[in-house]
């Protein structure tokens, strides 16, 4: 990554700095080059001191904020997002489109050169098997929960404000998983005994693992410098490599020390236990998430796998980590952490 020396000469602010991608996107910019890096998280990170980050604590949705974080920067990167398949509309919507929206007038303000946001392909997600979907597949005109809607807005406000004063680039990494993980690996751990294979089991999707996610980020920042003819695109990153979903459930499941899912339901039992979850959620007034819903019923019964040509071709990206390579470190992580079945708890 040639261009990385100069990003030393440059201040960065990592948005979501604190989280999982924009962790490991700020220890990567480190390693690469002494950069001046600043997070802006709404608490602070005690494992981020030692790498010298500025931290700044506040709030995304504070327009001050997020303007005052943005000064003398050259270079953003926007991972902060309200993630999860439920929730308050006006959360998501504060967080995912207003925040960007505060990202791009402090930029503005500020005359940050440079944007580089994290977005998802649930954007483009219509209910049905995507294989080998590029960068033209069009948006759904509906979604099933606020988060691939939200991200799909923000998208367009980054394209929209886009221009030769702005240079801009969108990632749609494709379920992240490694050691730090905090949101999917959890997840399937946390209900390892009751999980249930949802369809025929012979769905491929794309994932990505933790460091080939936060090089594409890298890669993005410095191909934007060299190349603004790439401002503005949209680049699907992934292993390059889909695996049906289930496995590789089973094998974050192994990695957690737990057996692979044995129970199958239908997709159509799961889309119809989804809804009336969701019913029940919204009438009832139930705090927490359901633990099915229609989205999630179609997401884990379909394939959805993406063509990286471009990612490729323009970026140079191309995963350095493989699928084996990064299960054998999420296994030791899960075991150095004592998560899932290694928990000390556990006996």
């Amino acid at each position: 990554m040639g261009e990385v020396n100069r990003m030393a000469l440059e201040q960065i602010l990592v948005t979501g700095g604190g989280g999982f991608l924009g962790k490991a996107v700020i220890k990567q910019l480190i390693e690469h080059a002494p950069c001046q890096v600043a997070s802006l998280c709404r608490r602070r990170y005690p494992d981020l001191e030692p790498l010298g980050v500025k931290q700044i604590q506040g709030d995304i949705r504070d327009p001050e904020t997020v303007s005052e974080a943005c000064k003398g920067v050259d270079l953003v990167f926007h991972t902060a997002a309200k993630p999860g398949v439920w929730g308050d509309y006006k959360e998501y919507e504060d967080i995912n489109v207003g925040g960007t929206r505060n990202v791009i007038a402090a930029c503005r303000r500020n005359k940050v050169r440079r944007l580089v946001h994290t977005s998802s392909p649930s954007v483009v997600f219509d209910s049905g098997d995507m294989e080998g979907a590029d960068e033209s597949a069009p948006y759904p005109e509906s979604y099933k929960t606020h988060y691939p809607k939200t991200k799909a807005m923000a998208e367009q406000l980054v394209r929209d404000a886009t221009d030769r004063t702005f240079r801009t680039v969108i990632l749609r990494p494709h379920l992240i998983w490694g050691p730090g993980d905090n949101h999917l690996v959890p997840r399937i751990l946390d209900r390892a005994r009751k999980l249930f294979r949802v369809g025929d089991g012979k769905n491929l999707v794309d994932t990505i693992y933790i460091d080939n996610a936060a090089r594409a980020h890298l890669l993005a920042a410095e191909t934007l410098a060299a190349n603004p003819k790439i401002s503005g695109n949209i680049y699907f990153i992934s292993q390059d490599d889909p695996v049906p979903l289930w496995n590789m459930v089973d094998n974050i499941l192994k990695a957690g020390g737990f057996p692979p899912v044995r129970r199958t339901i239908s997709r159509k039992t799961a889309f119809r236990a989804g809804a009336l979850a969701e019913l029940a959620y919204t009438i009832f007034k139930i705090k927490g998430e359901p633990k099915m819903t229609r989205f999630l019923a179609e997401e884990l019964s379909t394939s959805h796998w993406f063509d990286i040509s471009a990612a490729k071709r323009d970026l140079g990206y191309a995963p350095v980590v493989s699928i084996q390579e990064g299960l054998e470190r999420l296994e030791q992580w899960c075991r150095d952490e004592g998560l899932g079945a290694w928990s000390k708890s556990r006996g």
